[in-house]
């Protein structure tokens, strides 16, 4: 909250700082970055007049912008909080208190690494936007900065927990998990995340004008088919190297992938100090991002087919660290355990709830006609579009209803996986069929609970209940427990209600 700044007896010159001297130009080139890819493709491409560099003067004005901002930015480090004065035509003073901030993120790309820079977010529940964002530090700046943060948060985290006689945590890092160059490999091979450099690809090429995609797409086929008409193959053979030619596709989203998982976790570390959780990873670009352990809401554990194949797990978390939704996806915080084995995650996630609740070993099921609330739907929809396709297009369209035995089969072995579990401190549910998930959160952290019935849950008396917590986001999957008996489900509710009422949020 921004207020008038308070009068200092010390000189306000010998307290206050300055960001690094070539911040403008980080602050200038974040502003560019929506200029770069079309100046790239005009420079390349050779299109257009001269009447497109007038965009140009923008830069310029941007330029000047990006200077005067760096002389407007002061910071001053108080005792127990931070006083940040920013702002080139309006003027604005913030007092962060120590104890507000709840994540330290400090980032290097590569640009910031030649410089020996960084830049820190300091973030805190309940708002979409950062406390302050100082682009940039010198390296040295920001891990003292962090470090000051970080120790205050413990100092008061051990107070607290000496008041109500728990033993306090050691004030020496505990590395908790690490991933080595074999895991991260693996963790390509599985995200298949190499379709988002294919994405990129596509997108670029629409832009530049030239429809280079089209044109790329449209000589691959024709050189595959005029290859395999110059060399008189018959309709098995074209059939064969039209599979070659996807094999080859899948084989380079996999190589992608793996790419993409040496940058962004390479390196990859876990580390605790007192309450306080921290991630580190980055090839090229370096994050290191950390929070208090009482901040994670709720937790997805995920096993994929390729993740059994590798006998690894991952865990993501939902965290009350008020960062805004985009922001909340590229978090280091996100993917706190990007792979593991079954017993390390098990492991972990005992640690993080700091009890003996996990692993649950006793589930309980859900409505005894899930498998039919699953299946109809799905099979509903495939009925009516192969119906139509048949009658408007091609016999052949009938094809399409050889997905409903396949619907049948997935919501059979959904049903059977599918469960929730009641602990006395924790509520968890599971699901899933060819991939396996389980979402479960302490029950003290949960804000809101509401039921809901379709018409098809009324016909066979089912009611779904929805949990809500401080960290859930747009960008996070539902945590529900599905199709429950009307009965169970209204239980359930008010067991949970009561329990949220008499106990107050950790935060």
């Amino acid at each position: 909250m921004s207020k008038p700044e308070e009068l200092s007896l010390e000189p306000v010159a010998e307290l206050q700082r300055r960001l690094h001297p070539l911040s403008w130009l980080f602050v200038l080139l974040l502003q560019l970055k929506q200029f770069a890819l079309p100046l790239i493709i005009l420079l390349f491409t050779g299109r257009g007049d001269r009447n497109e560099l007038w965009p140009l003067i923008g830069v310029a004005v941007l330029a000047v912008y990006s200077i005067f901002q760096y002389f407007s930015y002061r910071y001053r480090v108080l005792d127990n909080e931070l006083v940040v004065r920013s702002g080139v035509f309006q003027k604005t003073v913030r007092h962060i208190p120590f104890s507000r901030i709840q994540n330290v993120s400090i980032t290097q790309n590569v640009l910031h690494r030649i410089f020996n820079v960084a830049e820190v977010k300091l973030e805190a529940a309940g708002g979409v936007t950062p406390e302050a964002q100082m682009r940039v530090l010198s390296l040295k700046d920001a891990q003292e900065l962090e470090e000051l943060i970080r120790s205050h948060v413990n100092i008061v985290s051990t107070a607290s927990t000496a008041s109500t006689g728990e033993i306090s945590a050691s004030s020496n890092t505990e590395v908790l998990h690490q991933l080595a160059i074999i895991d991260v490999v693996k963790l390509g091979l599985i995200n298949n995340r190499g379709m988002v450099v294919i994405g990129a690809a596509v997108g670029v090429s629409f832009q530049s004008g030239n429809d280079l995609m089209g044109n790329f797409i449209k000589a691959g086929v024709n050189y595959m088919f005029g290859w395999s008409d110059s060399l008189h193959l018959g309709a098995s053979a074209t059939v064969i190297s039209i599979a070659f030619a996807v094999i080859v596709f899948l084989l380079l989203v996999r190589i992608f992938s793996v790419v993409l998982a040496l940058l962004q976790y390479y390196d990859f570390s876990l580390s605790q100090l007192g309450r306080r959780l921290t991630v580190q990873r980055g090839l090229l670009s370096r994050l290191r991002s950390s929070l208090p352990q009482r901040r994670i809401q709720a937790y997805g554990l995920f096993e994929g087919w390729l993740h059994r194949r590798f006998k690894r797990r991952s865990l993501k978390v939902d965290s009350a660290a008020g960062v805004a939704v985009n922001e909340e996806s590229k978090s280091p915080l996100r993917d706190l355990v990007p792979l593991a084995t079954p017993a390390e995650m098990d492991s972990l996630i005992a640690r993080f709830l700091g009890s003996e609740q996990w692993p649950i070993h006793t589930w309980q099921s859900l409505h005894r006609d899930t498998w039919k609330r699953e299946f109809i739907m799905p099979a509903l929809f495939v009925l009516l579009a192969g119906m139509a396709a048949t009658i408007f297009y091609s016999v052949y369209a009938a094809l399409i209803f050889l997905f409903i035995p396949v619907l049948l089969l997935r919501a059979k072995v959904w049903s059977a996986h599918a469960a929730f579990a009641h602990t006395e401190h924790l509520i968890a549910v599971r699901e899933g069929w060819l991939s396996r998930e389980w979402r479960f959160a302490e029950i003290s952290k949960l804000q809101g609970l509401s039921l809901r019935e379709g018409i098809l849950d009324r016909r066979y008396g089912m009611a779904s209940l929805y949990l809500d917590t401080a960290g859930a986001t747009s960008m996070s999957s539902a945590f529900r427990i599905p199709y429950l008996s009307r009965e169970q489900a209204n239980i359930l509710m008010a067991q949970l209600s009561t329990k949220i009422s008499n106990g107050p949020l950790p935060f």
